[in-house]
């Protein structure tokens, strides 16, 4: 367990202050599918979005755990999760790659506008064709003199519609393999860079997705983001503090269900006795309690290893399958411990398990980790 130091909880503490407006017409927004503008003024007067970088760009200059401990306060303060998401995807889709892989001059020029929410960022990685299957991806990449062109096409890129600046993954060699991918930085209005309409979808829909197109699309080799060739060392890389991030925010919205849920089944009277009194509605609650418990120890201990630079890769694929399924489980006991309130939109309940389903999905689906567990145990190829 860890003991976390004042000054970690002050700046958790924090985040609290700013929950309540971030939390705003939360329903209603998510109803619209709308991206809260407003509130992302918020995010940049709270400094959040600066957690993990480097203070000579304006970062708060925290470590990882520490990010993980303040994010996971703003998901069980913060009932916007397409809020959040968004804020988590902008901070490690161009944040966290350019920080550890790019140039001083691309660092300089970009990471302070990542930091102060200035400039918001996406990650645009899969394509129609590809899903999971990032080594098959289309989108080319060609040298061109001292620039490369870019064409092609991905989808579900999150914060699409809204991004200031593309974090874009490419194939630069045509033999293929992973050597043959390049990052590439990508300011939305460089020619050549075509941004979709947003596309509707089941949950986060304050968050919005589109598709990017590029056609002939120019990008100075200035603005390449490791080396060329080393796109899925970036990628990885940047994996790894998705899902964690991602799923630190999860665990502070199951520990805000959860405390939900225990308030209403105290509250709720049925057949002459609170719901909580009866077995059924108990064990739901021990179970998501199960959940919270499980899943914070899988994340912080995956963190604790990936910080100390340790091999993490089943642990990772555990900690984003325990998350995510316990996750979706606790949202639909929420539903169903809250009845037929639970089920009407303006509680914001079921809400919560459309936003859960996601999470079985993006990062690598349920199905690839249990593929990736199966790996390192020798099985399953």
């Amino acid at each position: 367990m860890i003991e976390w130091s004042e000054e970690q909880q002050a700046l958790r503490d924090g985040v609290d202050q700013w929950c309540a407006a971030l939390s705003a017409d939360h329903v209603e927004l998510d109803a619209a599918a709308e991206f809260p503008w407003p509130k992302w003024k918020l995010v940049q007067e709270s400094g959040i979005a600066g957690l993990p970088f480097e203070e000579e760009h304006g970062g708060l200059g925290r470590d990882l755990l520490t990010t993980l401990y303040v994010l996971e306060g703003l998901g069980r303060g913060c009932r916007d999760a397409g809020l959040s998401f968004s804020l988590t995807t902008h901070m490690v889709s161009v944040g966290v790659p350019l920080q550890r892989f790019g140039s001083a001059a691309l660092k300089s020029a970009h990471l302070p506008r990542i930091t102060s929410a200035e400039a918001i960022g996406a990650h645009a990685i899969t394509e129609p064709d590809g899903g999971s299957d990032a080594l098959a991806m289309r989108t080319k990449a060609t040298k061109d003199g001292t620039d490369w062109v870019l064409d092609g096409s991905k989808t579900f890129v999150s914060n699409g519609p809204i991004a200031d600046l593309f974090m874009v993954y490419a194939r630069s060699h045509p033999a293929g393999g992973p050597l043959g991918v390049t990052t590439f930085l990508v300011e939305k209005d460089t020619p050549g860079l075509h941004v979709g309409k947003s596309i509707a979808k089941m949950g986060l829909r304050t968050s919005p997705i589109c598709e990017v197109f590029f056609d002939g699309c120019r990008v100075p080799a200035t603005n390449v983001v490791g080396k060329q060739g080393t796109g899925f060392l970036v990628l990885d890389y940047v994996m790894k503090w998705e899902i964690l991030c991602s799923f630190a925010v999860t665990l502070g919205e199951m520990r805000n269900r959860l405390d939900q849920c225990v308030a209403y089944a105290k509250e709720r009277v049925a057949f002459g006795k609170p719901i909580g009194s009866y077995q059924a509605v108990s064990h739901k609650l021990a179970d998501m309690l199960v959940g919270v418990e499980t899943t914070a120890k899988w994340l912080y201990d995956t963190a604790a290893k990936f910080a100390a630079g340790k091999n993490i890769t089943t642990d990772l694929a555990v900690t984003k399958l325990v998350a995510s399924e316990y996750n979706v489980a606790s949202a639909l006991a929420a539903v169903q411990i809250h009845g037929g309130n639970g089920y009407m939109a303006e509680y914001g309940v079921e809400k919560d398990l459309r936003n859960a389903v996601a999470g079985t999905i993006y990062s690598g689906t349920s199905e690839i980790q249990r593929n990736r567990i199966a790996a390192m145990l020798g099985v399953g190829r």
